[in-house]
C-alpha cells in the first residue's frame, strides 16, 4: 500500500492551516454550507456540498501513484445528488478540503498505535503538495467545476490542525492505493 485516503462528505468545514504564534492568531480556511451574513477574517468558499479528503502516504510511495489517486478520487461516484443519484466530485460539482492525515497510516500494536510505515516528513510533504496541485489542476480544467466556481482548499503538511465539520451522513469511505 502506497497511500490511504479517507473521503467524507460535509455540509461545512473549518480547518486551521497555521498555528497561533506569539502576537499572531491562528489562520483558518472555512468552507461553509451556505452564505454568511457577516464577513469574517477567514478565507471562505461557499458551497452546497463538499468533500473532505484526508490523505496519508506510506514508505515507498512515489509521485507515480499521484495521478492514479487523483483520477480515482475525483471520478468515483460517491457524492449524492438531491435526487439520490450518486455522481463524482467532478460531476456534482463539489468543493474540496484536502487534509494531510498521518494517523491514517497507524498500525495497532498491543494498546498503542505505531506509525513506522508512514513516509518520511520531507518525502510526504513533496507528495502531498503534488497531490494538492494535481487536484487543483483537474478541478480547474473541468468545465462544470469552473462554471460552478469550485474551490480546492488544503491544510498544511506537518503541523497539528484543528478541524470543525458538519458531515452529511455519516458518509465516509476509506480507499487504499
Amino acid at each position: 500500500m502506497a497511500a490511504r485516503v479517507l473521503l467524507q462528505q460535509c455540509l461545512s468545514a473549518r480547518l486551521q492551516v497555521k498555528e497561533a504564534e506569539e502576537g499572531a492568531a491562528a489562520e483558518w480556511i472555512q468552507v461553509p454550507g451556505g452564505t454568511l451574513a457577516t464577513p469574517l477574517r477567514f478565507s471562505f468558499a461557499t458551497i452546497q456540498r463538499g468533500t473532505l479528503i484526508y490523505v496519508c502516504f506510506s514508505k515507498g510511495a512515489t509521485v507515480d501513484i499521484i495521478p492514479k489517486m487523483v483520477n480515482t478520487l475525483l471520478n468515483v461516484k460517491l457524492c449524492e445528488t438531491d435526487e439520490g443519484n450518486h455522481v463524482s466530485m467532478l460531476d456534482l460539482p463539489a468543493n474540496v478540503v484536502i487534509i494531510p492525515q498521518a494517523t491514517l497510516g497507524g498500525k495497532l500494536k498491543g494498546r498503542s498505535m505505531q506509525y513506522h510505515y508512514n513516509i518520511g516528513k520531507e518525502e510526504g510533504k513533496e507528495l502531498y503538495e503534488y497531490f494538492v496541485a494535481l487536484c487543483e489542476k483537474e478541478f480547474a480544467s473541468n468545465a462544470k467545476c469552473a462554471e460552478a466556481g469550485v474551490v480546492v482548499r488544503h491544510g498544511t503538511y506537518g503541523i497539528r490542525q484543528v478541524l470543525q465539520t458538519d458531515t452529511n451522513g455519516p458518509y465516509t469511505h476509506l480507499i487504499e492505493f
